[in-house]
């Protein structure tokens, strides 16, 4: 027998894996989840003996509500309740609104205000900052000037230069009497224990986000927390798609050129951030902090140019994609035109389908994307989905200044949208993300300036050109593609 099993182990071993294989299938299937996932999954299991359960054993199981989130999905919605009574409108600016608006903007604030109690401020003032650099001049000044509190959460923090430079006045505030939390990604962020202990011996509580032991990495690795957030004295806040690492910042000397887009905001949205940051902390530090006037202060000072703001925030932890949805709604509503810049460009069919549709109805469909990725597979799966766009008679532009790493969404003269969500599986059903949806024109128009600033340094995608591209690097795509709600 001994010698049988030694004779035929990589037989054996292949029979169980394919009995694991049928097993998980059947389970899989009665799950009746996203079809293109489930296939997905079944055809990673069926062609990769072993790496195939691997990949599934860490990335596949979906805990969602069942375990993870269960209880904080309670909490939270008992937590937002009260505190929305903060920010709420008055029923006669509610009335305003589709006059104001227009009847397409305002169902893009119904719809996020009956999914996640989103509400809307108007009497903010926000500083859209390009690239790296800008943003961390004004976000050192304010760090610096804080006197109550800061809080950070951040997907990405390495403690390279900038990161040194960042912890270092947060250790420095602290030490001054200042309250600092921190909630930095697990698996996003690389900090040394050396600068653990230097924020944890200057007073800076600090936390990772669903740590990932090898132990329990199953229910955790797949959900990550992608925001990138930042308020102080809950009178400024800061969103978007910069990190806490000096790739993300030009003046270093970084071996690209990244381009990169952020917010600054203050006013009563400002509050809709702390919100947010404040579930987050009480989730990953696993204690309810108690709600100080100072951490929702009202805002008394009228703003010289109010600007109408909406936070929107998602993750794996909530009932509706919210994000993906307005997404969805603001495309449905556009009757000129949509300007999209994403680093990841791989949307889920109700995205893609409401972006051809939109285009061949005359709507002016503009999406710039890099030209060269920061990750091969998302750079051919991005690419398999441009020959139907251009055929739809979406524009395609490639970015070759550099890495493009802006999440941006320009609707008409009115809506535009800064955050942390790519256009992929992966920012609208698994990572947690928060996007400021803007409704302004003056805001609008800024953005539309970059868009064409941006354009300048892009090659546009030609369909006589790109469906000339040879045999082999479709077949990489289309690959790719098989994994896109995976990546």
């Amino acid at each position: 027998m001994a010698t049988y099993v030694r004779d035929n182990i990589w037989s054996i071993l292949i029979g169980i894996n394919y009995i694991l294989v049928i097993i998980l299938s059947v389970f899989i299937v009665l799950k009746n989840r996203n079809p293109v996932k489930t296939l997905s999954y079944v055809f990673a299991l069926i062609v990769f003996p072993f790496l195939g359960l691997l990949g599934y054993y860490f990335f596949g199981q979906d805990y969602r509500k069942d375990k993870i989130f269960d209880k904080k999905y309670i909490n939270d919605n008992s937590r937002l309740k009260r505190w929305q009574k903060k920010f709420s409108l008055n029923s006669a600016e509610r009335e305003d609104l589709e006059e104001v608006f227009g009847e397409g903007i305002a169902k893009i604030y119904r719809l996020l205000r009956n999914n996640d109690k989103a509400v809307l401020t108007f009497d903010n003032e926000v500083d859209i900052l390009i690239n790296g650099e800008a943003k961390f001049k004004l976000l050192r000044e304010d760090l610096n000037n804080a006197k109550h509190h800061i809080h950070l959460e951040y997907f990405v923090l390495f403690d390279n230069g900038l990161g040194t430079q960042i912890i270092d006045i947060l250790c420095k505030k602290a030490e001054e009497g200042v309250i600092v939390r921190l909630i930095y990604d697990d698996v996003g962020s690389n900090i040394s224990t050396k600068n653990k202990k230097k924020l944890t011996k200057s007073g800076v509580q600090h936390f990772a986000f669903m740590p990932v032991l090898f132990s329990n990495s199953t229910s955790k690795l797949n959900y990550r927390d992608h925001r990138k957030i930042v308020v102080i004295d809950g009178d400024i806040g800061y969103v978007g798609g910069i990190n806490l690492d000096q790739k993300y910042d030009n003046s270093f000397q970084n071996d690209r050129y990244w381009r990169d887009t952020h917010l600054r905001i203050t006013g009563g949205a400002v509050g809709a951030l702390q919100s947010s940051f404040i579930l987050s902390w009480n989730f990953a530090a696993k204690e309810e902090l108690d709600i100080e006037e100072i951490l929702l202060p009202k805002h008394k000072a009228e703003p010289k140019k109010p600007v109408a703001i909406q936070i929107a925030a998602s993750g794996p932890d909530s009932d509706w994609a919210n994000i993906m949805e307005a997404m969805f709604c603001a495309i449905n509503t556009a009757k000129k035109s949509i300007l999209i810049t994403t680093p990841y460009f791989m949307p889920n069919a109700a995205i893609l389908t409401a972006l051809t549709t939109a285009a061949r109805s005359g709507v002016e469909v503009k999406v710039i994307i890099p030209y060269e990725s920061d990750s091969w597979a998302a750079q051919y799966a991005s690419d398999s989905y441009i020959e139907e766009c251009l055929n739809s008679g979406i524009i395609i532009f490639r970015y070759c200044k550099g890495f493009i790493h802006a999440k941006t969404f320009v609707i008409d003269e009115m809506f535009s949208s800064i955050g942390t969500a790519n256009l992929d599986y992966r920012s609208f059903s698994l990572n947690f993300e928060i996007n400021a949806l803007i409704y302004n024109k003056t805001v609008n128009e800024q953005m539309r300036k970059q868009f064409e600033l941006d354009i300048a340094d892009c090659e546009e995608v030609t369909l006589d050109r790109w469906i000339n591209r040879g045999i082999g690097r479709k077949l990489k795509e289309s690959f790719s593609r098989l994994w896109a709600p995976l990546l």
